[in-house]
């Protein structure tokens, strides 16, 4: 493996250590230059196996170690729950897009009448028990494969950056399929001026772990209307509240950072109140 030195300090909920990160951030790296640089056709696959190799061989990934907090999993659930409950109703089917352990899926179960978790690995769902109105659905990374038009609320959380570049409008014209008339998709994604927020933090300027592009709240909402959204709304939440808040002066902060010097920016964005501004949660309307 490489040696690298750490551009920032271990964050304090990072339980691992330096060299276990080195290595996390060696195995990342490594799958995912291959997914940023294969042909399409190929991608389709390599979305399932790279996932799966890198939970095979990162066994302390947090993504497998949250799974076995209880109490780190229910506050993390809990925070997505507070804004998700704005657009569930009991009638309501739900599909969330890169469910993971599937945690929130099932907890949204309670909550509405049908609930399809996609995701392009099974790895991380093994020997789990699912509620009888659950859907397990494996996908290629850009497909949605549910009944078109079948679903109320799409929710996806820290998805988007995991998509291949030329494959995130795609997914997102299959998530519009999906949803009925009316529908909505609520999609939350960190923002590339604070980043990046996957493993290469640590190494690195701007993301090369499977984070294969962070994005801007311009750039989503640019994307969702391509797609055919007839309503773009963002949010913001401090503290477990969540308020609709004015796209438009978003626009204009990231216009000026995106024309001052990258570490400027990048400490700016990081700064309370223009971390939470800046907060990529954008709710997509059919």
């Amino acid at each position: 493996m490489t040696s690298h030195s750490f551009r920032i300090n271990i964050s304090d909920d990072e339980k691992r250590t330096a060299e276990e990160i080195t290595y996390h951030y060696n195995v990342e790296k490594e799958l995912a230059d291959k997914l940023r640089n294969a042909r399409k056709d190929e991608r389709q696959s390599l979305y399932i196996s790279l996932y799966d190799e890198l939970y095979r061989r990162v066994l302390n990934h947090p993504q497998l170690t949250r799974k076995a907090d209880e109490h780190q999993q229910r506050q993390v659930v809990g925070r997505q729950i507070q804004f998700l409950k704005k657009f569930l109703t009991a009638d309501a089917t739900f599909m969330e897009i890169g469910a993971g352990d599937c945690s929130l899926s099932c907890e949204v179960c309670q909550q509405v009448k049908k609930v399809y978790a996609i995701d392009v690995s099974k790895t991380i769902t093994q020997n789990s028990e699912f509620p009888p109105n659950f859907n397990l659905v494996i996908s290629d990374g850009c497909s949605i494969p549910v009944p078109e038009e079948s679903v109320t609320v799409a929710y996806s959380n820290q998805l988007t950056e995991h998509l291949h570049p030329d494959d995130a409008k795609e997914q997102l014209g299959n998530v519009y399929k999906a949803l009925a008339p009316g529908g909505v998709y609520v999609c939350v994604t960190p923002s590339r001026f604070n980043g990046p927020h996957d493993i290469s933090k640590y190494f690195d300027k701007t993301a090369t772990g499977f984070h294969l592009k962070e994005y801007t709240v311009t750039e989503m909402v640019g994307l969702l209307s391509e797609c055919g959204f007839s309503k773009v709304q963002m949010f913001m939440g401090v503290r477990n509240h969540f308020v609709s808040f004015p796209i438009f002066p978003i626009q204009l902060i990231e216009r000026v950072l995106d024309n001052i010097h990258d570490e400027l920016a990048r400490w700016m964005a990081s700064v309370i109140p223009l971390r939470i501004l800046l907060g990529v949660s954008v709710v997509g309307t059919k």
